[in-house]
C-alpha cells in the first residue's frame, strides 16, 4: 500500500516537473528576431510545436533557441541534389545554397502570401532572397521522421528483448523485466482482438496487429515527453497508417467478400443504391481510422499547449498574474497528462482492434463456407 501511493506522488511529481520544463520553450518564440520585443503569439508557438520542422526545437535560453540541426535533402530539377545541416537556416534568419526556410518574419519582410508559402516549408530563391517558384522536391529528415524513426528503433529493441528472454529462460518459468510488462499485453492483444475479430487466422496477423498496436503507442507517448514530436497527431502519418490498413484488408479479402459487396443479397431494385454505399464504405473505413487518431491526439497536444500558454497570457498583462496561475496550470496540466496518457493507450488500441475487424470482415465469408464444409463432412 505504502509503496503504491509512493509511486502514484513520484508519478505526479514526475508530471509536474514536465510540464514546469516546457515552460521556458514558450518564452521566447523562436520566430522572432532575437533583439525584437514580440507579445507572446499564443496561436503561433502552440501550432510551432504541433506542425513539423526541419531541427528539432529543444528550448529557449535566453531568447537563444537550442535546436537538435537535422539534414536537409532538397532536389530541383535545374540545380539537382543539395544537401545540409538545417542550422544553415538560422533558424529561419537566412538563406543557404539558393534555399529559404518559410517563416512568419519572412513572410511579412517580403510581403507575401501565407497561404501560397507555407511557414515551415522550405523554397526556392534567388541572390536577392526572393522566391523562384521553382519546383522543388523535400526528402528532408525532418522532425517526426527522426522521432518515428526512433520509434521504430525502440520498438524492434523492446520486442527483440522480450524474444530473447523467451528463449533463455523459456515459456515455463516466470517473466521477470520487460517480459513480465509485455506478455499481459501481447496475450490480450492476441486473445482479445486478433482472435475474435480473425477467428481462422490469427495467428497469421497477431504479429501485423501487434506491429501497429506498438508503434502507434510508442509514438503516443514519445509525443507527451517536453520536447517530442507531434508524430501521429501529424495527417500524413495517420494517412500512411491508415493505407498500409487499407493495403492488408484488401490482400485479406476474398471472393465473398467482393460478392457481397458488388452483389449483395437483397432485392434487384435496391441494389443500385446498396452497391455504391458499399464501395463507398470501403474507402470510408481507413479515412475514419486516420480522422480518429489524427483528430484525438492533435487535440490533446494543443489542450496542453493552450493550458501552459495562458500562464503567458496573464503574464504580458501582468507579470504577478503569471506566477499566480502557474499552480493552477500545473494542476490542469496534470491532469490532462493522465488523460492524455490514457488517450494514448486507447488510439493504439482502437487503431489496432478495428483494423482487426476490418480484415476479419474481409475474410468472413471464407470462414463461414468452411465452417459450413466442416460440418457437411
Amino acid at each position: 500500500m505504502i509503496s503504491s501511493k509512493l509511486f502514484k506522488l513520484k508519478l505526479v511529481a514526475l508530471i509536474a516537473v514536465f510540464c514546469m520544463s516546457g515552460y521556458s520553450t514558450f518564452a521566447n518564440p523562436t520566430e522572432a528576431e532575437p533583439h525584437e520585443k514580440k507579445g507572446f503569439n499564443a496561436k503561433e508557438v502552440i501550432l510551432g510545436h504541433v506542425k513539423d520542422a526541419h531541427d528539432w526545437h529543444l528550448l529557449d535560453i535566453a531568447g537563444t533557441p537550442v535546436t537538435i540541426p537535422l539534414p536537409v535533402i532538397i532536389y530541383s530539377k535545374e540545380r539537382g541534389l543539395s544537401t545540409f545541416s538545417s542550422s544553415q537556416f538560422h533558424h529561419g534568419h537566412a538563406s543557404h545554397d539558393g534555399y529559404r526556410l518559410v517563416t512568419e518574419h519572412y513572410l511579412e519582410e517580403k510581403g507575401l502570401d501565407a497561404n501560397k508559402y507555407v511557414p515551415g516549408k522550405v523554397i526556392a530563391v534567388d541572390a536577392a532572397d526572393n522566391p523562384t517558384n521553382e519546383e522543388i522536391y523535400d526528402w528532408s529528415v525532418t522532425k517526426n521522421l527522426t522521432s518515428m524513426l526512433i520509434g521504430a528503433i525502440l520498438l524492434i529493441w523492446i520486442m527483440t528483448s522480450v524474444a530473447k528472454a523467451y528463449q533463455v529462460r523459456g515459456s515455463k518459468q516466470a517473466p521477470k523485466g520487460m517480459q513480465s510488462l509485455l506478455e499481459p499485453v501481447i496475450i490480450f492483444m492476441r486473445d482479445e482482438v486478433a482472435k475474435p475479430n480473425i477467428p481462422g487466422a490469427y495467428e497469421r496477423y497477431t504479429p501485423f496487429i501487434l506491429t501497429i498496436f506498438f508503434f502507434i503507442l510508442i509514438n503516443n507517448l514519445l509525443g507527451l515527453l517536453p520536447g517530442g514530436a507531434n508524430v501521429t497527431g501529424n495527417l500524413a502519418v495517420t494517412a500512411a497508417l491508415a493505407l498500409i490498413s487499407f493495403l492488408a484488408t484488401m490482400f485479406s479479402s476474398n471472393k465473398h467478400f467482393w460478392a457481397h459487396t458488388l452483389n449483395p443479397p437483397v432485392p434487384g431494385w435496391v441494389k443500385p443504391i446498396l452497391v455504391p454505399v458499399e464501395i463507398i464504405g470501403i474507402f470510408t473505413k481507413p479515412v475514419s481510422l486516420m480522422i480518429r487518431l489524427f483528430a484525438n491526439i492533435l487535440a490533446g497536444h494543443i489542450i496542453i499547449l493552450s493550458i501552459i500558454s495562458l500562464v503567458f497570457i496573464f503574464g504580458s498583462l501582468q507579470p504577478i498574474a503569471g506566477f499566480g496561475f502557474a499552480p493552477i496550470t500545473i494542476i490542469f496540466n496534470i491532469v490532462m497528462m493522465m488523460l492524455e496518457l490514457l488517450v494514448a493507450f486507447i488510439q493504439a488500441f482502437i487503431f489496432a482492434n478495428l483494423t482487426a475487424v476490418f480484415i476479419g470482415q474481409a475474410m468472413e465469408g471464407g470462414h463461414d463456407d468452411h465452417h459450413h464444409e466442416a460440418k457437411h463432412h
